[in-house]
C-alpha cells in the first residue's frame, strides 16, 4: 500500500438539509472580515473531497467550502430514477442561501459542476463576485428530432436499473482512480480512494447513486445555456488543461470551433491553460490552479 497524502489544512465534516435531502460540506478556515467564502462544486461521479490538493495549495488563508452535489460522496441520494439539472441549481440556491444569505460569493465548478454554476451565474448575477469554470465545457446541442429516440432508450433503461460494481480493497479504488487518470499521484489517489469509496459486505462500492448512470431524458439545447451565460455579471476564469478533453471524448459531434463561438458570449471572461494537465486539472496541476486563483480572486 503506498504512503497515503497528508492535507496541509484539515476540513470539518458538516450536514445541512437543502430542499428535503441531506447534503455534506466540507470547510475549511474561517469567515474572514470582507472576505466572500469560496464555494467550489465538483463533478460527474466525483465527491467535494476532491479539492483538497487545490485548498492546500492556496497562497492565504480563507473560508472554503465543498459540496456533495445531491447522490454524490456523502449527501443523500434523491430517491427518484433520473437527475436533473435545475435540481443542481436548486440545491445551489439553497446552499448560498445557508452559507452567504447576505452577501455575494466566490463560485468555482469543475466539469458538470462548471456547468452549474455557469447557469446558475446568468439566473442570479447579483449571488456571484467572481466566477471560475474549470473544464465545464457543456455539451453537443441536441436537435428537438432526437427526443424520440432519447426517450425510448430512457424507458427502456428503466427496466434494468444501473448498478456500480464492488472493489475488493481501498487500494484497488485508487487504481481505478490512477487508471482513469495516470497523472494522480499514488498518495494522493490512496486518499482520495477513502473518500470516493466505502466498505460494504460486498467490498468497496463508489459513493454515488447509479442512477447517476442513466441517460437524461432532457435534451441538452444550446441555446438555453447560452442565453443564460450571456447574462453573467461577475468576472469569469475559464481553465483548461494543455491536454484537450474536448476533442478527445467528443470528436467532430462537438468541436473546439462550437465551444470556442460559446465563450464569446460570456461578457467579462479570463482564459487559462494548465500546462500537463488534463480534465481532473485539480488533481494534476493544484499548485499551478491555486496561483491562478489566487491572483483571480484578489
Amino acid at each position: 500500500m503506498p504512503d497515503v497524502y497528508t492535507p496541509r489544512r484539515l476540513h470539518r465534516d458538516e450536514f445541512v438539509t437543502l430542499r428535503g435531502l441531506r447534503h455534506h460540506l466540507l470547510r475549511w478556515g474561517q469567515p474572514l472580515p470582507g472576505q466572500p467564502p469560496l464555494v467550489m462544486l465538483h463533478g460527474w461521479m466525483d465527491v467535494g473531497a476532491s479539492f483538497q490538493f487545490v485548498v492546500d495549495a492556496l497562497a492565504t488563508e480563507r473560508e472554503v467550502i465543498a459540496m456533495d452535489w445531491r447522490g454524490f460522496g456523502l449527501s443523500e441520494a434523491s430517491g427518484a430514477d433520473c437527475y436533473w439539472f435545475p435540481d443542481y441549481l436548486g440545491d445551489l440556491d439553497a446552499l448560498l442561501d445557508l452559507v452567504s444569505p447576505g452577501a455575494p460569493v466566490d463560485l468555482l465548478g469543475h466539469s458538470m459542476g462548471g456547468n452549474v454554476v455557469m447557469t446558475y451565474a446568468g439566473v442570479r448575477p447579483d449571488r456571484i463576485r467572481r466566477l471560475v469554470n474549470l473544464e465545464g465545457f457543456g455539451m453537443p446541442d441536441v436537435a428537438p428530432a432526437a427526443a424520440p429516440e432519447r426517450l425510448a432508450k430512457w424507458l427502456d433503461e428503466l427496466k434494468e436499473p444501473p448498478s456500480l460494481r464492488p472493489y475488493a480493497t481501498q487500494a484497488d479504488v485508487a487504481e481505478r482512480l490512477r487508471k482513469t487518470n495516470p497523472r494522480l499521484p499514488a498518495d494522493k489517489a490512496a486518499w482520495l480512494a477513502g473518500h470516493w469509496a466505502r466498505e460494504t459486505p460486498e467490498g468497496y462500492r463508489l459513493n454515488a447513486d447509479p442512477a447517476h448512470k442513466l441517460p437524461n431524458p432532457v435534451l441538452y439545447r444550446k441555446a438555453e445555456a447560452l442565453a443564460c451565460w450571456q447574462r453573467i455579471s461577475a468576472p469569469t476564469l475559464w481553465v483548461e488543461g494543455s491536454d484537450d478533453q474536448l476533442t478527445r471524448f467528443w470528436g467532430t459531434r462537438f468541436p473546439r470551433e462550437e465551444f470556442e463561438a460559446r465563450l464569446a458570449v460570456v461578457p467579462k471572461l479570463e482564459r487559462s491553460v494548465l500546462q500537463d494537465a488534463g480534465h481532473m486539472l485539480h488533481h494534476d496541476q493544484p499548485e499551478a490552479l491555486a496561483e491562478r486563483l489566487h491572483v483571480f480572486l484578489a
